[in-house]
């Protein structure tokens, strides 16, 4: 299991901050046919989507492992 799709979260939640300081400084109010907001409200719910998601599989996945180990040492 990589961790790729949590960078790709993280990167998306960058993007957006980053959309974010842009539109506050330079005053950006349109991405192609978009509000920049809807876009950047976008990227970064789709960041924490991905981050999340990766966490909660990755501690499923410890929990199982776990549950396994405690398994066989109990049934020797």
């Amino acid at each position: 299991m990589t961790r790729i799709p949590r960078l790709i979260g993280y990167g998306f939640m960058a993007a957006a901050a980053l959309l974010a300081a842009v539109m506050k400084k330079e005053g950006v109010e349109t991405i192609g046919p978009l509000p920049a907001i809807a876009v950047a409200l976008f990227l970064g719910m789709v960041g924490v989507m991905l981050v999340f998601t990766d966490l909660m599989v990755r501690g499923l996945y410890a929990q199982i492992d776990a549950a396994k180990r405690r398994e066989e040492e109990g049934g020797d």
